[in-house]
């Protein structure tokens, strides 16, 4: 079994208990952190658990705070977010890096919020104040004229203090005579776990994408392709892709046409944030035989559309239909859950929910042939006006096709040196790179 993730929350709150904004924690097993463990790995896992949680609904109307670390901030990895919803938390490791003035500086003029953790009164963090906008000060570590100092500061310079670390009613007095903006810690709201849900990627498949992406002229088609054989790829593509915290201009309802809207800049860091994920090998194994057979629904579905009488989705919807229709087995949720931020026109959504309509019986037509039940797919088959007599002759040539390609998934043709080469070339620190996303204006 897939081992349970879960995205952690803590609310901020007032003196008066108005909840201000949340706080975006990881927590792996029963062990919850945050930005204080200054790997990038994990908060790079965090940030993208965050962007597949349905998170929309969870933290609509409020702040979010979330922790990157310096090479996640030099990845432009917080562009994967508008600049109005999101406050880009950072701490000690970020404050001493050689070149975070300028990283701060620069999010800060492209509109993003900077908060930052366990503030000092120390030059170096007095020297960035000009371009911060909440002071995080630990009430367990900071206190009587220390904590006075900083709240002078950061009212004569119009800063938000939020004091962390408010687990009793002790520190909750102090806080509140202080004057803070807001309060965290126990006392004020306990951290709240929501489950994530996701499942495994095929490792040889990702490491197709990873050379694709990282090549000197990537090749959009190849990329297209490698992430539309993969059913958690192109889940978590369209995902992110509507995700309410990446700022797009349009609802994404196809692999193609995320890749256009996100831009390849934004395809590498999806990748980058997907290849920090901890996949165990019981997670693959159960992934890999659904993974499979929702490529050859996929394409035994596209391959029946062309046979259609009546044609209530295009052919990559009829894709996507036979695609994610074991996303019930592969995620531990419920299909309205998983299906609840990805766009899709009514026919789609309601076949893959309840097998109703014309796509239902489509659904309904792959599935009974995997079953070998005659009786329902001579009846299936009838009602959509595809002659039966096909079947058998479509089914083997979509098995033949996603063999190959099945293999060559497992199989990729590449060294281990190249696939080494392209895994550093996706995790090296970026140039200044020329953002292809445009970005939308506040």
């Amino acid at each position: 079994m897939v081992k349970n993730k879960y995205i952690v929350r803590q609310a901020i709150k007032d003196a008066d208990s108005h909840v201000l904004g949340y706080e975006i924690m990881y927590s792996n097993g029963n062990e919850a952190y945050g930005g204080d463990t200054g790997e990038d790995a994990a908060a790079a896992e965090a940030i993208y658990d965050f962007l597949m949680q349905n998170s929309e609904k969870a933290l609509k109307d409020s702040c979010t705070f979330m922790t990157f670390t310096s090479s996640l901030l030099a990845r432009r990895t917080p562009h994967l977010f508008k600049n109005d919803s999101l406050i880009i938390q950072i701490d000690d490791s970020v404050i001493i890096h050689p070149f975070a003035m300028h990283l701060v500086q620069q999010y800060a003029k492209e509109g993003y919020q900077i908060a930052v953790n366990d503030f000092q009164f120390m030059p170096r963090y007095l020297g960035m104040l000009e371009y911060i906008s909440y002071i995080k000060l630990n009430m367990q570590t900071t206190g009587g004229n220390s904590a006075e100092n900083v709240m002078r500061v950061a009212h004569s310079m119009n800063k938000r203090v939020i004091a962390t670390g408010v687990d009793d009613q002790q520190k909750f007095d102090q806080a509140r005579e202080l004057g803070v903006y807001g309060m965290q810690g126990a006392f004020v709201a306990d951290k709240l776990a929501n489950k994530v849900h996701q499942s495994g990627y095929l490792r040889s498949n990702f490491f197709r994408l990873v050379v694709a992406v990282t090549r000197e002229e990537p090749d959009v088609q190849e990329i297209e392709q490698i992430i539309s054989m993969d059913v958690t790829l192109t889940y978590s593509l369209l995902k992110i892709a509507n995700s309410a915290y990446f700022a797009r201009r349009t609802q994404t309802t196809s692999v193609q046409q995320a890749i256009m809207t996100l831009g390849l800049n934004q395809i590498k860091r999806w990748v980058y944030l997907l290849s920090a994920g901890d996949q165990s090998a019981q997670e693959l194994e159960d992934s890999e035989e659904f993974i499979k057979r929702s490529f050859m629904r996929a394409s035994f579905a596209g391959e029946l559309h062309r046979y259609m009488k009546q044609k209530p989705l295009t052919r990559s919807e009829a894709y996507l239909l036979g695609m994610f229709s074991t996303l019930g087995y592969l995620i531990d949720a419920p299909m309205e859950d998983i299906l609840s931020d990805i766009p899709m026109v009514d026919e789609l959504r309601n076949a893959l929910l309840r097998h109703e309509g014309t796509a239902g019986k489509l659904l309904e037509l792959i599935i009974s042939y995997e079953k070998a039940d005659w009786k329902q797919i001579t009846e299936n088959a009838e009602a959509l006006g595809i002659p039966a007599n096909l079947l058998t002759t479509i089914y083997f040539d979509c098995m033949e096709e996603v063999n190959r390609m099945w293999e060559q998934m497992l199989h990729p043709a590449m060294s281990e040196e190249e696939a080494a080469d392209a895994q550093a070339a996706l995790t090296a620190q970026p140039d200044n790179e020329k953002e292809s996303l445009p970005r939308e204006e506040n």
